[in-house]
């Protein structure tokens, strides 16, 4: 499912038109994205959570050349499935 699908879906199942269910797609994703950068976790119950991840610096190794490279510490968006979408999932 791409993102127009998904619009296509929350319009029909909400009675939103997809101008409104891609504004409100939008804006979620809006949010989601502004929380985490700032170091937030956005819990909505009974479907998951969204949270950022520490990459350390570690060691890596180019696969071309196999020169040993440096991998600067990041910081990685991660999404942990609530226990009501899983149960779902699962059926």
């Amino acid at each position: 499912m791409n993102k127009q699908t998904f619009i296509s879906a929350i319009a029909e199942k909400s009675a939103l038109s997809k101008i409104d269910s891609k504004k409100a797609l939008e804006a979620f994703m809006e949010v989601i994205t502004e929380q985490l950068s700032i170091g937030e976790k956005v819990a909505l119950t009974g479907f998951g959570a969204f949270s950022v991840s520490d990459r350390p610096e570690r060691a890596g190794r180019n696969p071309q050349t196999q020169e040993a490279i440096t991998i600067k510490a990041s910081k990685a968006p991660k999404f942990k499935a609530g226990k009501e979408l899983k149960e779902s999932i699962n059926q």
